[in-house]
């Protein structure tokens, strides 16, 4: 035997090394300002948009139903069907521990009516506001994440 003895299969070469944050290029999930918003439910595909933008939505909405009731509290999972019967929210009531599955069928308006609690506590929000403390010569400054409150 002459040579090496794998010396008919090929040999594997290392991609060149990359810039690391050339490579952590997901997008991240973008956070519409509705908090105050009133969508206009005309046709189901509106109804539909502005669910989906209430289950995104990190502060409580208030749903009127189509029999007059209005239910204020927090979307947290919801069901898309083929129609709005099919097609369900579900929601933690501002005022108790119960969960309502409230179809989209029986929604007559949307309301985006809770504080969104996250809204401007980005990443890079907390960064400038750290350092614009620390160019003011601000004293005491730690690296603990602001309060959501």
């Amino acid at each position: 035997m002459t040579g090496p003895r794998h010396a008919d299969r090929p040999t594997h070469t290392e991609p060149p090394p990359q810039n690391p944050d050339s490579l952590e290029v997901a997008p991240g999930t973008v956070h519409e300002a509705v908090e105050g918003w009133i969508p206009e439910l005309a046709t189901e595909e509106e109804l539909r948009e502005a669910l989906e933008k209430a289950f995104d939505y990190r502060g409580d909405v208030t749903l009127t139903t189509k029999d007059g009731k209005k239910i204020e509290g927090y979307i947290f999972d919801r069901v898309s069907g083929p129609a709005l019967a099919n097609s369900f929210v579900r929601l933690l009531p501002k005022d108790s521990n119960q969960r309502l599955k409230i179809s989209y069928a029986d929604i007559a308006a949307l309301a985006f009516t809770g504080r969104d609690p996250a809204a401007g506590k980005s990443w890079e929000a907390w960064v400038r506001k750290y350092w614009e403390k620390k160019s003011s010569g601000e004293s005491g400054l730690s690296l603990q994440p602001d309060s959501l409150e």
